[in-house]
């Protein structure tokens, strides 16, 4: 997944437990673990602000992007799709 989630940092930063956490953002210790481990597979907008309102953060600091690596052996799709460049497109 090309999203890293950077929750782990945030936590740190502020010196606050998984379970504070969750418990301040109202999700269980075991949905913010999906999350933080980065095996969600989506994020609602009024988690991702329960997340930044109770770790005084933006959305920037608890995610980024980071590009996939088109020979990784753990996604074979992601090697033969082209790239919009690479199909002719602008």
């Amino acid at each position: 997944m090309p999203i890293a989630v950077d929750i782990d940092v945030m936590l740190a930063r502020r010196k606050m437990s998984v379970g504070e956490l969750a418990e301040r953002v109202g999700i269980t210790p075991a949905n913010l673990a999906v999350l933080k481990n980065g095996r969600a597979k989506a994020v609602r907008f009024t988690t991702l602000a329960a997340l930044c309102e109770v770790l005084e953060c933006q959305p920037g600091d608890l995610l980024r992007w980071e590009p996939e690596n088109r020979e990784n052996p753990d996604r074979p799709e992601a090697a033969k799709a082209p790239l919009a460049s690479e199909a002719g497109r602008p």
